[in-house]
């Protein structure tokens, strides 16, 4: 009686740790829909998982995705309609690869944008600041005067 609760207090523990999960199972005509409809599920984010696609994730929402690309894909849907289908319910999130538009033109340029504008910057600081040191010199009388200050102030200094 004692070795039976034993054995099973190990099945027990040991459920814990052993995790069942049912597979999947879709029915494909042939192997190019199966390989669609994987080429697919790879390239759609799990919104719940975020850098999961829905074949590797195990969120109730991916596998109610991976349902719907089936569902679409019985129904003779084109990837495009699929795709489409899914970023209006659960936004563009959901693409790895996010169609090119004004948004994301401005994202992927801005650094390049922000490096040359700084570029700019810089050569019209430097440019300026060589501008500064091309002063005319003084005149003569300007270089009398400034010597009679000069004078003057070491005077000033001089004295106790």
């Amino acid at each position: 009686m004692r070795w039976l609760a034993g054995v099973f207090a190990l099945c027990m523990a040991l459920s814990g740790l052993v995790r069942a999960e049912v597979a999947e199972v879709y029915d494909f005509d042939t192997r190019a829909e199966e390989q669609r409809y994987q080429q697919l599920i790879s390239e759609l984010r799990c919104p719940k998982c975020q850098n999961q696609n829905i074949a590797d994730s195990n969120a109730p929402i991916s596998k109610d995705m991976r349902d719907e690309v089936y569902r679409m894909m019985q129904g003779g849907s084109s990837n495009d309609e699929i795709v489409g289908a899914l970023v209006d319910r659960f936004g563009e999130f959901v693409q790895y690869k996010p169609p090119v538009d004004n948004r994301t033109i401005l994202l992927w340029a801005f650094p390049a944008i922000a490096t040359i504008g700084g570029f700019l910057i810089v050569v019209g600081v430097v440019w300026r600041a060589r501008g500064r040191d091309d002063e005319p010199p003084l005149s003569s009388e300007d270089r009398a005067r400034a010597e009679q200050i000069l004078a003057s102030n070491g005077d000033k200094t001089e004295r106790p």
